[in-house]
């Protein structure tokens, strides 16, 4: 397995920034499986050409997509491997949460201290 870079603050923004809406997120969910042109894309939304190709634009920057020319059309597909990196850090936020709750559970758990002052 191929050890992952942790992705920087900038790349975080990016990426959160790009999956902040639904038609984005219904994008990148188009183009895990197939590669699609921006046309095809475009084809299934009520929005403009103009505007997916901005919400194309905005999955590329982050590096959730892979857009390449063949022809005159624009191809896209998602990029696993920025998808995987994004999947790791929410991980490591699992983790996180996952490991406080714990903890709370353990301090829940503890018997009551006695009161020293017999009150």
């Amino acid at each position: 397995m191929v050890a992952q870079i942790e992705l920087g603050e900038a790349e975080i923004d990016r990426v959160f920034h790009a999956l902040a809406t639904a038609t984005r997120r219904d994008i990148l969910r188009r183009t895990i499986t197939d590669e699609q042109s921006v046309s095809t894309l475009a084809g299934d939304y009520d929005m403009s050409f103009a505007a997916v190709q901005k919400h194309v634009a905005v999955l590329e920057a982050a590096g959730l997509i892979i857009k390449r020319a063949e022809g005159r059309e624009r191809l896209v597909r998602a990029n696993p491997e920025m998808i995987a990196r994004a999947r790791a850090l929410l991980a490591r936020y699992e983790d996180l949460w996952r490991a406080r709750i714990a903890r709370l559970d353990d301090l829940l758990a503890e018997p009551p201290a006695s009161d020293p002052q017999g009150a």
